[in-house]
This record gives C-alpha cells, sequence and structure tokens, in this order.
C-alpha cells in the first residue's frame, strides 16, 4: 500500500514537471513569435500572444511588458469608446503588474507618472483622482518622475483645484518649489553632462556618434524643460505677485513670527519675487536672522542694504549667505548677486570670478556666461597691442555668448544675437589672411582676460 501511494505520489510530481516544463515551452514559442512582430511593429498580431504571455508566465520575461505597452499604444490610438477604454486599463494593468514582478528592473516614479499621464489625458477619474496619481509618483520617487508633461499637469491641476477653493494658496506655492526645483535639477544634469561636450566643439574638436546623439538629446530636452518652466510660471500668474503675496503674509505676520518654517518660507518666497520694499519683508527677514542665521536670512538682508544703497555691507551679506548655502541652485543665485555687483563696479575679474562660481553651482545658468561675454567685449580694445589682437577679443566673447544659449535655451535668441554681433566685430577672414595667423592656431588674450581662443575657421 506504502509502495502504490509513492508511485502515485511520484507519478503526480513528474506530471507536474512535465505540465510546467511544456508551458514553458509554450510561453518561449508564443513569446518568440510575438517579440518578432512587434519589433516589426505589427501590433496587431503581436497583440493576443503577448497577453497570452503575460497571463500564462507573467514573470517569464520583461520584455513581454515592454512590448505589451507597446501594442496597447498603438491599440488605444485606434480605438474609440468603450473599446478605448478597455485598452486604457488593460494598459495601467500592465504597467502596474511589471512594477510588481520586476520592480528592480523598472523606475517607479516613471511608471506611476505615465500611468497618472495616462488617466490625464483620456480624463479618467476626477479632479482629486488625477492629482493623487501624479503626486503618488513624485512623492514615491520624484527621481525617476521626469517628464516634462508630467510635471505640468502635476502643477497645472493643483492650480485649479485652489481656483475652486480646493487647495489653499499656500499649496500652490508650496507645490511650485518644488516641481521647479525638480525642473531645474533635471537641467543642470543635462547641461552638466552638456558643458563639455560644447567646449569640445568649440576647439574644433570632432564628435562621437554618440556625443553628437548626446549633445542633440540635450538640447531637445533643455528646450522641453524649458518650455514646461514658462508655461508653470504662465499658470503661476499672478498669484505670487506682490500684490497677492504681502497681504498673504502680512495677515499671518504676528502669529508666525517665531515659526521658523514659516519665516523661511515667506522669505524664500518675497525675496524671489523682489517684495523687497515692503516693510513686511525687512520685518520678516530680521525675524528670521535673529531666530536661525542662514544663508537666506543673510542673502535677504544683504537685498535690503543693497536696496538702502550700501553697496559694501551687502557684498558683505551676500559672502555670507554663499558660504553658508548649502542649494547649489541658492548659491549660484548669490554669486550671481555678487558677481553683478562687481560687474557695476567695473570690477571685471571679480565679477568673472563669481559669475564662474554660479556656472559651477548651477550649470545651466546660461545668463552667467552671456554676462562674461558682455564684460570681454567691453574691454576689447583694452585687451591687446595691435588692432587685430584687440579685435579677436569679440571671437572669446562670442564662444561665451553662444555657451549661454546651449545650456539655457530660455536665452537663445538673445544670446545668438549677441554672439553675431560679437563676430561681426571680430577679425573677418581676410583679415586672417592679411596676418600671422592661421584657422585652429592658438591665441592669448591677454589684460584681465588672461585666456586663450583657437582662431576660428571662417
Amino acid at each position: 500500500m506504502k509502495a502504490k501511494f509513492i508511485a502515485l505520489f511520484t507519478s503526480a510530481l513528474l506530471g507536474s514537471s512535465v505540465m510546467t516544463a511544456q508551458s514553458n515551452s509554450d510561453c518561449a514559442r508564443t513569446a518568440a513569435l510575438a517579440y518578432d512582430d512587434a519589433k516589426a511593429k505589427n501590433y496587431e498580431a503581436a497583440y493576443e500572444p503577448l497577453m497570452q504571455v503575460m497571463e500564462d508566465c507573467p514573470k517569464y520575461s520583461l520584455a513581454t511588458y515592454q512590448y505589451g505597452e507597446r501594442a496597447l499604444k498603438h491599440k488605444i490610438d485606434n480605438a474609440e469608446g468603450d473599446e478605448k477604454s478597455e485598452y486604457i486599463e488593460k494598459l495601467t494593468e500592465v504597467w502596474e503588474k511589471r512594477l510588481e514582478l520586476f520592480p528592480e528592473k523598472t523606475s517607479k516614479g516613471k511608471v506611476l507618472a505615465d500611468i497618472a499621464q495616462l488617466k490625464f489625458d483620456n480624463n479618467i477619474g476626477d479632479r482629486e483622482e488625477k492629482y493623487q496619481a501624479f503626486d503618488k509618483a513624485f512623492e514615491e520617487d520624484p527621481e525617476s518622475f521626469t517628464s516634462p508633461k508630467g510635471l505640468y499637469a502635476y502643477f497645472s491641476i493643483l492650480v485649479d483645484m485652489q481656483d475652486e477653493g480646493e487647495r489653499s494658496l499656500e499649496d500652490v506655492f508650496e507645490k511650485y518649489d518644488d516641481v521647479i526645483a525638480k525642473i531645474e535639477e533635471e537641467e543642470n544634469d543635462l547641461a552638466e553632462r552638456l558643458a563639455p561636450l560644447v567646449e569640445k566643439q568649440e576647439k574644433g574638436e570632432e564628435l562621437t556618434a554618440k556625443e553628437k546623439r548626446l549633445v542633440k538629446n540635450s538640447e531637445i530636452n533643455l528646450g522641453a524643460y524649458n518650455t514646461v518652466k514658462n508655461a508653470i510660471n504662465g499658470k503661476l500668474g499672478q498669484r505670487a505677485d506682490c500684490d497677492n503675496l504681502i497681504p498673504l503674509y502680512s495677515k499671518d505676520f504676528e502669529e508666525k513670527k517665531g515659526d521658523i518654517d514659516w519665516l523661511r518660507s515667506a522669505n524664500a518666497r518675497l525675496s524671489a519675487k523682489d517684495c523687497t520694499e515692503d516693510p513686511l519683508f525687512m520685518q520678516v527677514s530680521e525675524a528670521l536672522h535673529n531666530l536661525d542665521p542662514s544663508a537666506k536670512s543673510a542673502f535677504s538682508l544683504g537685498q535690503l542694504a543693497e536696496a538702502d544703497g550700501d553697496a559694501n555691507k551687502a557684498l558683505e551679506y551676500y559672502n555670507q549667505a554663499a558660504e553658508l548655502e548649502e542649494d547649489n541652485t541658492a548659491k549660484s543665485r548669490i554669486y550671481y548677486r555678487i558677481a553683478s555687483n562687481y560687474k557695476s563696479k567695473n570690477s571685471y575679474s571679480q565679477a568673472r570670478n563669481f559669475y564662474k562660481k554660479a556656472v559651477q553651482a548651477k550649470p545651466s545658468l546660461g545668463n552667467a556666461y552671456l554676462q562674461i561675454a558682455t564684460m570681454y567685449a567691453k574691454s576689447a580694445n583694452n585687451c591687446g597691442e595691435t588692432s587685430f589682437e584687440k579685435r579677436a577679443v569679440y571671437w572669446l566673447a562670442a564662444d561665451y555668448a553662444r555657451r549661454a544659449g546651449r545650456v539655457d535655451p530660455s536665452i537663445a535668441g538673445n544670446a545668438s544675437q549677441a554672439a553675431k554681433s560679437y563676430m561681426g566685430l571680430a577679425p573677418q577672414k581676410s583679415d586672417i589672411f592679411q596676418s600671422d595667423v592661421s584657422a585652429g592656431d592658438s591665441m592669448q588674450i591677454g589684460c584681465w582676460i588672461g585666456e586663450s581662443l583657437s582662431v576660428p575657421n571662417l
């Protein structure tokens, strides 16, 4: 009896193994055919087999979900009504299943943002549900929530909710800071990768095919983030003007003047919008500096000193703020302010040092490069022995102007126009022909500039 039981048990195990092997073998065959169709963009043929593999062997391969996503997007684009809704629901399930089964190979924030965008684009759920879908992506994995379109939709919904009385103005300001900080973080990463390649191009060095793709993609993405940042600022509109900010913070000052977090928020917002002439700004700044001396409070006091005409005191506070500041974007803003003060005094060497510090802190700060270009152009007549050497300074100014537009698309038009103007003032092809230098030669620019340039091939 015992021997019979063992035989039956062994037979059952073997049968189970055979069935599993057959199932895996069937999935492999089905998947291979489906993948081939998907690679050929024959999504109609690939769809059913892909869904079958997901059903029978959900852990077979990540590729099933990647191709399944493409097939379902094709279905959604070509369907209407209830059928389209079914495919949308199915795509959401595919993304959620991928996140569950392949978490280590899936960017959570991106997938959750894709789900939220799908709901937003197809008007699924009420406003609160749409917002919560984006908020989940942003809160749980902000690192991989990088979609410019998604970031705009996320903020736009919140502003609409505030308009309807469903969120406060403080909620809008807080989320604005978070989203803009995220966009600037992405811009800085892109500009940092782009900067050495731009310098390589400016030196006349050939880029590899991979580097050319990186330049192209970085510039496209920088343009996209710039467009979205402008759209977000447009959506915020007059909500962040001094006329709204001052009454908003004035009514709560007495109650909140001992609340460091509130003072920081009010100080940052008033400072960012240059609402520095109202007595409230001084009240907030002094209260914050007394409770918690910091980079931001020192910067605000610098603004107040500058408004009072005490430039030396302002620089003292700004330098203190730069030393205390840990956030790179805020640090770049301080360095830029210091540089501009030195520039206004014609202390160009000092100004350049701080403009370059600003760029080191925030690589996408194209305006810093543009200011350096301006100072170089203004110094052309003083930097060189001969007319040719003096005019050559404009080549260097044009290089900086072009770099400004490359890292910051928002000023690309002005930067391009400036570069064109400088090139018109620089030596022309006939001037190079008559000189003792040739295209590609290195020239040293003297005086306070102290940089070398490569003679362009005109």
